[in-house]
């Protein structure tokens, strides 16, 4: 294994044990996540017809803006405390260090969502032949938002009210993840294919794997200077 490599393992699982030791923090986003769908489901009513024609919209709505609560302190703790400047410095290229970043990110926020999601459907009434292509759905939508949230973050990153600022630049460009992936879900809700959707989103997510992280890289040295 490469040395960049193992320095992008190592700030991975750096990031991870940070995000265990704040237990607080890290559970927020999840719980987040399932107290707003709750809500939902009782503000709407117990009708099944009703929440199954909202469930896919509520699990991705909430999936998406639980993915914004954590976005803010993405690199800004790194960046007060001077780590991310070490880490510049460090030879590792920031490309590199922003895809590290958004894994840890991934780990941290999208994947305990793509994990109870499926309940929160449960709750929601959705139809059993369309979770496997929600969740296929969410295994494409939750590192796209990471990628797409990263990017706002690394360009706010220092910037006064950053919080308030990465919301506005990152929800525009996550509507068309919003988009097919709830499509993808109530397509195989009614029986058909959800694959051009998933397709939609895998091409998506393959643009943005390299692009973002560039972004990402560009804004980052722009910050530390």
């Amino acid at each position: 294994m490469s040395a960049a490599l193992r320095a992008c393992r190592a700030l991975i699982a750096r990031d991870v044990r940070l995000a265990l030791r704040h237990g607080a923090e890290t559970l927020a986003a999840l719980l987040f996540f399932i107290l707003v769908a709750t809500l939902f489901a009782f503000g709407v009513g117990p009708g099944p017809e009703t929440l199954a024609r909202i469930a896919a919209g509520v699990v991705f709505v909430t999936a998406l803006l639980s993915a914004m609560l954590s976005l803010d302190r993405l690199f800004a703790a790194d960046f007060e405390d001077g780590t991310l400047e070490q880490l510049l410095l460090s030879g590792l290229a920031a490309e590199l260090l922003a895809l590290a970043k958004i894994a840890a990110h991934w780990l941290i926020a999208g994947l305990p969502v793509v994990l109870v999601a499926p309940l929160m459907a449960v709750m929601l009434q959705l139809p059993g032949p369309a979770y496997p292509a929600m969740i296929a759905a969410l295994l494409l939508a939750t590192p796209l938002l990471s990628l797409l949230g990263g990017v706002g973050a690394a360009l706010t990153l220092g910037a006064r009210r950053g919080g308030i600022l990465v919301p506005l630049l990152v929800l525009p460009l996550a509507v068309p993840v919003l988009i097919f992936a709830v499509g993808a879900t109530e397509a195989a809700a009614m029986g058909l294919s959800p694959r051009p959707h998933l397709l939609f989103l895998a091409a998506m997510l393959v643009a943005a794997l390299p692009l973002a992280p560039v972004a990402i890289a560009a804004s980052l040295r722009a910050a530390a200077e």
